[in-house]
C-alpha cells in the first residue's frame, strides 16, 4: 500500500494565532513540533495498517516546517516548492498512490471553524468552485480524485472535520480544535496523537478504497479578490474573464485547468 500525505499547520492542536504559524516568531517552534508530532502519529497508522510506502508533503508556508528526524524510517518527505500546479499535493503524480490522506487542515476563507481560517492565503476573499466556498480540503481532494486516488482520512478542526466527511462519505476524521470568534477550544496534544494514530489505522484497515472524490463533470471557478486592480491582471489567464470589478471565472471540463488557474492567481 502507497500512501501521500499532505500536511498544513493551521489544523494542527492548540493553534490559534498567525504568530504561531510563521517562521522567526518565537510561537512556532512549538508547532512545528507538533504539526511533525501528529504527522508521525498519522504515519504510524498507516504502517500499522500496511503500508509499505508514505510519501509526506509539507503544505505549509515555505514547505520547511516538519521536523524529519520526527518521522518513521519508512517516510519519504517533501519540503519546499516543486512550482507545479499541483502545490500541497506536490509530488502525488509521482507515484501510484493507494490513498491520500489530510492532517492539520482548516476551515476555508471567513469561516468561523477557525481564527485562521483561509484558502491558499488572505489576498482574496474566497475561491468558489460550482458555487461553494471552496477549502484547502476541496481543492486538493479534487486533485486526488483527478488521479483517481480516494480521500480517506483527515485531521484538523471541527468545523472542517464535519465538512470533510459530508463531502466524502466513509472518510474518517479527527477534529482537536474549535474556532469560537478568534479563540479556539483544543483537546490535548497527546490525546490528539493516539486519536490520529488510531483513526488513521483504522481508515486504512477499512474499505477506504470507498473513499472517492465526487468529481463534477464541469468546474465553475470564481477567485474573488480583494483588490480589483489584481482581479484586472489575473483575468488575462487563458479562457478566464471578469465577471465584475473583483471576480475572474473560469468554466472548464479539467480539473488541472482549475489548478493552473489557483497557481497563477496567487
Amino acid at each position: 500500500m502507497k500512501v501521500f500525505i499532505s500536511s498544513d499547520i493551521e489544523g494542527t492542536t492548540g493553534i490559534n494565532h498567525w504568530d504561531e504559524t510563521r517562521h522567526g516568531n518565537p510561537d512556532v517552534a512549538y508547532f512545528m513540533k507538533q504539526m511533525t508530532r501528529e504527522v508521525n502519529a498519522v504515519c504510524q497508522g498507516a504502517i500499522a495498517a500496511g503500508a509499505e510506502s508514505i510519501l509526506v508533503k509539507d503544505g505549509h508556508a515555505t514547505g520547511r516546517n516538519l521536523l524529519p528526524e520526527g518521522l518513521p524510517e519508512e517516510v519519504k518527505l517533501l519540503r519546499g516548492w516543486t512550482g507545479d500546479p499541483y502545490s500541497m499535493m506536490g509530488g502525488i503524480n509521482t507515484q501510484d498512490f493507494d490513498a491520500v490522506m489530510f492532517t492539520g487542515y482548516h476551515s476555508w476563507t471567513n469561516n468561523g471553524g477557525n481564527p485562521l481560517s483561509h484558502s491558499k492565503n488572505t489576498k482574496h476573499m474566497g475561491i468558489i468552485i460550482n458555487g461553494v466556498v471552496a477549502s484547502e480540503f476541496m481543492i486538493n481532494s479534487y486533485t486526488a480524485g483527478m488521479l483517481g486516488i480516494p480521500v480517506c482520512f483527515l485531521s484538523g478542526d471541527k468545523a472542517m472535520c464535519q465538512y470533510a466527511e459530508s463531502f466524502i462519505p466513509g472518510l474518517k476524521t479527527v477534529a482537536v480544535n474549535e474556532g469560537i470568534g478568534g479563540a479556539t477550544i483544543s483537546i490535548h496534544p497527546d490525546l490528539a496523537v493516539r486519536r490520529l494514530k488510531e483513526t488513521a489505522q483504522a481508515a486504512l484497515s477499512g474499505d477506504y478504497k470507498s473513499c472517492r472524490v465526487p468529481m463534477p463533470k464541469e468546474f465553475e471557478v470564481i477567485i474573488r479578490y480583494k483588490e480589483h486592480t489584481l482581479a484586472y491582471t489575473k483575468s488575462f489567464f487563458p479562457n478566464a474573464a471578469l465577471v465584475n470589478d473583483t471576480d475572474v471565472r473560469l468554466v472548464t471540463k479539467d480539473y488541472f485547468d482549475v489548478l493552473r488557474l489557483i497557481q497563477f492567481g496567487f
